[in-house]
């Protein structure tokens, strides 16, 4: 089985992907991961995150080990991933890892922004997850504070409409909600009710009550 979640609602969504994927025995992959590290590799070389044979170059290369590096997880990478998740070409170089992982068994939970849209069209469960952008910013304040990091969240808000505005108007797979997705709103839900929602989504599919 495969698991889409797609959606704007950043924040917290990479957990929900986890929290299901163990719940199920699936392996995870929070693709946005994948557009950080190469957004992150561009920058520790001093390129140019607009230059696309620059972050293709960085794609290419690019080393799963460093998935777990704390970077990835700061506000600078999550803009540098924007930027590069942009370039066509960057999308497609990391289009068969993306499948590839998704199509090893036993099962896998993929979380980003085109998971049911072109990485996994053909997704068992789709879910599109959305929360208001003021509550991301909160949450993604907090997570930052956590870790020791300074956060404005007035900040964090803006650049969370900037970031939702150009990943909806670019060329190469716009974050829309796939037709056959399920949406799940958020906003008022903690991690807990948000995974308790997100497994009834698919157990409803499972069993045949819910078509998607």
């Amino acid at each position: 089985m495969i698991i889409a979640i797609d959606g704007p609602a950043a924040s917290g969504k990479g957990t929900l992907g986890k929290r299901l994927a163990a719940h199920y025995g699936f392996r995870h992959l929070d693709t946005g991961l994948i557009y950080r590290a190469v957004g992150k590799a561009v920058l520790d070389r001093g390129g140019d995150l607009a230059d696309e044979a620059a972050a293709l170059e960085a794609a290419r290369s690019l080393d799963p080990a460093h998935f777990d590096d704390p970077e990835l997880k700061t506000q600078a990478a999550g803009e540098a991933a924007s930027v590069v998740s942009a370039h066509p070409a960057v999308r497609a170089a990391l289009l068969d890892f993306q499948r590839t992982f998704a199509a090893a068994p036993p099962g896998a939970v993929l979380d980003g922004r085109d998971i049911g849209t072109v990485i996994c069209p053909d997704a068992d469960v789709k879910i599109f997850v959305v929360a208001k952008p003021e509550v991301r910013a909160h949450r993604r304040a907090l997570e930052a504070r956590s870790r020791g990091e300074a956060a404005d969240e007035g900040a964090i808000l803006a650049d969370i409409l900037k970031r939702d505005e150009r990943d909806k108007n670019r060329a190469a797979a716009p974050l829309k909600q796939a037709e056959d997705a399920v949406l799940l709103d958020n906003s008022y839900l903690d991690i807990e009710g948000g995974v308790r929602a997100a497994i009834d989504i698919v157990e409803a599919v499972r069993a045949g009550r819910r078509r998607v």
